[in-house]
């Protein structure tokens, strides 16, 4: 709840900031700041509204159904550990992991598919955690026991509701800078007999899509790299839930001789593997960046 009160906050923090600039710099040149939106059928406020409800509806309404998209999307099945010998052995695990993490007891789910293991959940206190049917037979207990790390880590840290915050913070931003842009331009560029009839002319859509372009790859690429970050703290994190990074380090070489599945995209930040290059459009880091990394713990660097 703490996290998605400031989900809230800080969407309506960054308009404010944004409104402030825009004032500010309207003020500086001696132009009217709503005089533009205004001609257009719209003003500065009701954008700035607009855009944090938008942004934040779409981050609140998936995250809410992330478990129940995922499970859908996956074909996951939740087990309870009655199921066999495997299962057992799985829920015992993220048992033992929940309560080192100071978390409590997340569902547990095996799916289909090739080598991967992901978590999602609207709170940490109430998540999912799901490994394939490929993981659970390309890997060591130790291994998956790692990778079973790796997931709480995303869990303990909060990262499924840190990622929505910045992307509902993200989609404000795109949708409020892409319409100003777009309704100054269009101002701007139409004459005096047009402005006055106002409305919104093809200018102003022309300007409108290329802006939403333009600042949605720039808004991927943000989003991307903290998705990176977190990923490189949920190996750390399953570091010390183990007890040893030598561990992860099995899995992500045994997943480096592997084919790994493909998660859909709204679940994908928080698998246990991405592709294997990193670029600026990928949601891990690539393998050898993230063993790299893990030596260093290991050497004590």
């Amino acid at each position: 709840m703490k996290r998605i009160v400031l989900f809230a906050l800080t969407n309506i923090a960054v308009m404010f900031v944004l409104m402030v600039v825009f004032h500010l710099v309207c003020a500086f040149f001696g132009v009217d700041p709503n005089a533009a939106f205004a001609r257009n059928g719209t003003d500065l406020t009701s954008l700035a509204i607009f855009s944090l409800v938008y942004g934040m509806t779409g981050g609140f309404v998936s995250l809410l159904l992330s478990k129940t998209i995922a499970k859908m999307t996956t074909r996951a099945r939740t087990i309870t550990g009655d199921e066999g010998e495997a299962e057992r052995w799985l829920v015992d695990t993220v048992a033992q992991l929940a309560e080192r993490a100071h978390v409590k007891m997340p569902e547990v789910a095996i799916y289909p598919g090739e080598p991967n293991a992901f978590a999602t959940g609207a709170f940490k206190n109430h998540a999912l955690v799901a490994v394939s049917t490929g993981i659970m037979e390309s890997m060591t207990k130790e291994e998956l026991r790692a990778v079973l790390g790796h997931e709480m880590s995303h869990v303990a840290n909060g990262d499924m509701v840190t990622m929505t915050l910045l992307q509902g913070v993200l989609n404000a931003c795109v949708i409020f800078l892409s319409r100003l842009v777009a309704s100054l331009a269009s101002n701007a560029l139409r004459g005096d007999d047009n402005r006055r009839r106002g409305g919104s002319g093809p200018i102003f859509y022309l300007v409108y899509y290329v802006m939403q372009f333009a600042l949605g790859i720039g808004a991927s690429i943000i989003a991307m790299w903290f998705s990176r970050h977190r990923e490189d703290a949920a190996d750390k994190g399953s570091a010390d839930l183990i007890g040893t990074p030598s561990s992860m380090i099995a899995a992500l070489r045994r997943l480096g001789n592997l084919q790994p599945g493909v998660l859909p995209g709204s679940i994908a930040a928080l698998g246990a593997v991405g592709v294997r290059k990193a670029s600026l459009f990928a949601t891990h880091p690539s393998l050898e960046d993230r063993i790299a990394a893990l030596e260093k713990i290991q050497r004590g660097i």
